[in-house]
């Protein structure tokens, strides 16, 4: 394979890739065109015409005559609407639609695109071309509405009047492009001048002088069009033959380069051309382009006189600079840094290297820190405190390179529902909100399909026909709302339409019928239990097979697909009024924080969105609070039974005998979420949680459906991640949601109607138990002693980029604090009082639970409101308030 195909390779590479990217926005302008404003058509119109332009000259210059042909025909369409002379309206629409179709499938296979007739889409495009038309909605031609904007007396109108309607997006990649586009040329030139170049070479030149030169003519800066064109004649010399390359047309080309970069630094700054005197360059390319120049100009004379025009700059010339225009927000510049300063285009490949070498470097992030927990080198300990800030710093800055904004998935579904809504007789609007809220690149791939799928059924089966609408009193026109927002955390995406709802009844017969559910199940479900019925394997509504999926074809796979990148789905709807699709999704499958427990000596990693609560059982309370249903262990949790399933059973290790009997062992639960479904899961111990690397599975592992991934830990050594949706589908503990306590009353009754409150028991040094409000609570944190410094007085921890001032709870009781051993560590609960974070440590927790307090016992001292039986022993009840204060102030130090 000759180098010169290689880089013809490239090129045609680089052109299918930025043509598929034109395209991807040209779709969804077009279907904008017609119910845009008067004054946002304009500027769509333009941002189509330069794209199609853009695509034209490019397969041209390349030879891809099938693609030009087409995109040719296309632009003069655009052309004629820009200039008001042919209608925007449906029709229009569906033709330059169908045109960008066969585009696309052309740019997909590139190397036959001369097999591909287009023959029919040119003749169709042509027929559009009615002279004499005016652009729906509007008193005038679109070419009139712009003109009318500019300054009729001013006799550089034409330059401003191009500029009109451009976004300012456009105008900073023009000049963006340009920047590259001049560098580029620059290192050819270099090339040719060393005698390494051959026609190849020029050939590049050629493409990116003509690219400029386009880009450059639509957006109104004839200076620099004008000399682009003179370039690009003399370069067309250069590659046909007719001129050979020597010292005199290197030193004429490298000064027009520097004109170039003049030019292109005047509009950066002014925001026009219009003061550089551009015609003795223009000239003097003509004359090489003639020939006429070479036997009367040495490279030094030439050179001269070249830069001798382009010293004209806007700073000598004694005129004011021209009015602002729209476009003045356009080239912005942060820190007064050019937009080739402040801009860099990265290939993706290198950011997914670069995000494999920050996770490695996590890895060795926590393993330093596991060495620093077991030494009392003081320097070491600072060394590593200020790694784990810089590669905290780097993992963020290296995340937010991979993050994109939603709407990338969103691209190509105004096309779908405008195509599906006139295929299915229906009127359809689609409402797009939050597109600029931001997810990972890897996350946006994983659910284009999946939500693809739910736009298309509510279009399909979701929204009524207009007669059906008008009739139940609804708007003729149906309305499907994409809308994304971040919370907690999380990414939230919700598909809404507002049509029929789900038919309830229906479901369930179906489900009844196809042997989904039995027949007392059906008459139990309530309706919001009957919805996630549609998600069962094999479940469909629909009366007959057909192109278009049914609410309820294929959304197993839907839902697996989310599932798979750490997603839930759920689903809400009212019957008559509107349906809703919500689907949570984690920012990112890179980088993320995860519980470590253990079986068997074994360590696991548990993905902390999962992660509802920690819950210990000790011996005595596991005698009244461990019950059985059906020979199944269950926990009662704040007046909720929470299934108990073992880890070591699930995975098949060898068990603890009798863990499950009441009074039995001391249990560690940790309870997780799975779809609306909460479960205890007993492990062996429960470890801090830690950033984890998530590793793929290797193809042979990857039908364990019980595994997420795997990481690298501290030590070295791996971890299994958990997939906790796997866990809870063997366990068997997906059938709905926690038992509320009152279906368990020995006599049927209900439970007490008193308020509750969540509380956190928890134990002090002399013994007593205390109870703090939950809400109150930011979290709680188990540290090493060792970790503890002193500041000003009081005993700090470095605690997520702070200072976390630590006072013990009996102290601030009035009693002795216990010595604290080096080794050992301590149960702290985190406040935030008065923006501030404030530790209290306690002996250890005993509980979190949900209770309705009586208050028996009133205390007037200082931190504590009262007293209570709380669990059959009496717990002292923490004023928090009252308790913050005090430790403000608290400047002893913990002994």
């Amino acid at each position: 394979m000759t180098e010169a195909f290689l880089q013809d390779e490239v090129l045609i590479n680089e052109f299918v890739a930025e043509s598929l990217e034109h395209l991807a926005q040209v779709e969804n302008d077009l279907l904008s065109i017609e119910s845009a404003s008067t004054s946002s058509r304009t500027e769509i119109v333009n941002n189509v015409f330069r794209a199609v332009h853009s695509i034209k000259g490019a397969a041209g210059f390349l030879a891809l005559h099938r693609i030009n042909e087409l995109a040719h025909a296309l632009e003069e369409v655009l052309g004629a609407l820009r200039d008001g002379k042919v209608e925007s309206s449906s029709k229009l629409t569906d033709i330059t639609l169908r045109a960008i179709d066969k585009l696309k499938s052309m740019l997909s296979d590139v190397h036959h695109q001369a097999d591909v007739a287009v023959e029919e889409d040119v003749t169709a495009l042509g027929h559009l071309l009615v002279p004499g038309s005016v652009v729906v909605g509007t008193s005038a031609p679109l070419a009139t509405l712009v003109a009318s904007t500019s300054c009729a007396e001013d006799p550089t109108a034409d330059t401003l009047l191009a500029a009109e309607g451009i976004s300012p997006d456009a105008i900073r990649d023009f000049l963006l492009e340009s920047h590259e586009n001049i560098d580029q040329i620059e290192h050819e030139l270099q090339l040719l001048d060393r005698g390494t170049h051959n026609d190849q070479t020029i050939r590049s030149v050629f493409r990116s002088v003509h690219t400029m030169k386009g880009a450059a003519g639509f957006l109104g800066y004839k200076n620099l069009e004008n000399v682009a064109h003179a370039c690009e004649n003399l370069l067309g010399q250069l590659r046909s033959g007719k001129l050979q390359w020597n010292a005199t047309i290197s030193a004429a080309l490298s000064s027009t380069i520097d004109l170039f970069r003049e030019l292109i630094l005047t509009i950066e700054a002014k925001h026009h051309d219009r003061q550089i005197d551009v015609s003795v360059v223009k000239s003097q390319l003509a004359r090489l382009s003639e020939g006429s120049e070479l036997a009367a100009s040495t490279p030094e004379s030439l050179a001269v006189s070249v830069v001798t025009a382009a010293a004209v700059t806007p700073s000598s010339q004694s005129a004011q600079p021209a009015a602002s225009s729209p476009m003045e927000e356009a080239a912005s510049k942060p820190s007064g840094a050019s937009v080739a300063e402040s801009s860099i285009r990265v290939d993706v490949a290198l950011l997914d290297r670069l995000m494999n070498c920050v996770g490695e470097l996590v890895l060795a992030r926590n393993q330093i820190l596991q060495l620093t927990s077991n030494t009392g080198d003081r320097n070491f300990l600072s060394a590593s405190q200020r790694l784990n800030l810089i590669t905290s710093e780097l993992q963020e800055g290296v995340m937010k390179t991979r993050m994109q904004p939603i709407g990338n998935a969103w691209s190509k579904f105004p096309r779908v529902v405008r195509d599906l809504a006139a295929q299915c007789g229906k009127r359809v609007e689609l409402v797009m909100e939050g597109r600029e809220t931001e997810l990972d690149k890897t996350i946006i791939e994983a659910i284009k399909d999946p939500l693809t799928h739910l736009v298309r059924n509510s279009v399909d089966h979701g929204i009524e026909p207009s007669a059906e609408r008008l009739a139940a009193g609804k708007p003729a026109e149906g309305t499907v709302t994409l809308r994304a927002f971040h919370e907690g955390g999380q990414v939230i995406i919700e598909v809404t339409d507002d049509g029929r709802g789900l038919n309830f009844p229906r479901i369930r017969a179906k489900a009844l019928e196809r042997g989904l559910i039995t027949e007392s199940q059906a008459a139990q479900l309530s309706d919001h239990d009957t919805a996630p019925l549609i998600f069962l394997p094999g479940f469909s509504t629909a009366e007959k097979v057909t192109h278009v999926s049914g609410r309820g074809v294929g959304m197993d796979v839907v839902k697996t697909n989310i599932e798979r990148i750490g997603g839930h789905i759920d689903i809400q709807s009212q019957t008559g009024s509107s349906t809703t699709m919500k689907i949570t999704i984690p920012l990112t499958l890179a980088i993320i924080p995860a519980l470590i427990v253990s079986a068997e000596g074994d360590r696991f990693a548990i993905p902390q969105q999962s992660l509802v609560e920690l819950v210990h059982i000790s011996k005595s309370d596991s005698s009244r609070m461990i019950e059985r249903i059906h020979h199944a262990p269950v926990y009662r949790l704040r007046g909720k039974l929470l299934p108990l399933v073992s880890l070591r059973s699930l995975l098949q290790l060898p068990e603890r005998p009798e863990w499950d009997r009441a009074g039995a062992h001391d249990l560690s639960v940790v309870v997780l979420k799975a779809n609306d479904s909460q479960f205890g899961l007993v492990v062996d111990t429960i470890s801090d949680t830690e950033e984890i690397v998530v590793k793929p599975l290797s193809r042979h592992l990857q039908n364990l459906t019980m595994y997420a991934g795997a990481t690298v830990m501290g030590d070295g050594r791996v971890a299994l991640i958990l997939d906790v949706l796997g866990l809870a589908r063997y366990a068997n503990v997906l059938t709905g949601k926690t038992i509320s306590s009152e279906q368990t009353q020995p006599d049927g009754g209900a439970s007490s109607a008193t308020a509750l409150e969540t509380i956190l028991v928890a134990e002090i040094a002399s013994g007593r138990r205390v109870a703090i409000p939950i809400s109150k609570v930011s979290r709680l944190e188990e540290f090493s002693v060792s970790k503890l410094e002193n500041s000003d007085g009081r005993r700090v921890i470095q605690y997520r980029d702070q200072i976390l001032p630590i006072t013990a709870l009996s102290r601030l009781l009035g009693e002795e604090a216990r010595p604290l051993s080096e080794g050992k560590s301590m149960s702290v609960v985190v406040f935030e009082h008065q923006q501030t974070l404030l530790g209290i440590a306690v002996t250890r927790v005993i509980d979190v639970l949900e209770t309705s307090l009586e208050m028996l016992h009133t205390s007037h001292r200082a931190g504590l409101s009262g007293s209570a039986i709380i669990q059959g022993a009496v717990t002292d009840l923490v004023d928090t308030d009252q308790l913050l204060r005090l430790a403000q102030t608290e400047n002893s130090l913990l002994v």
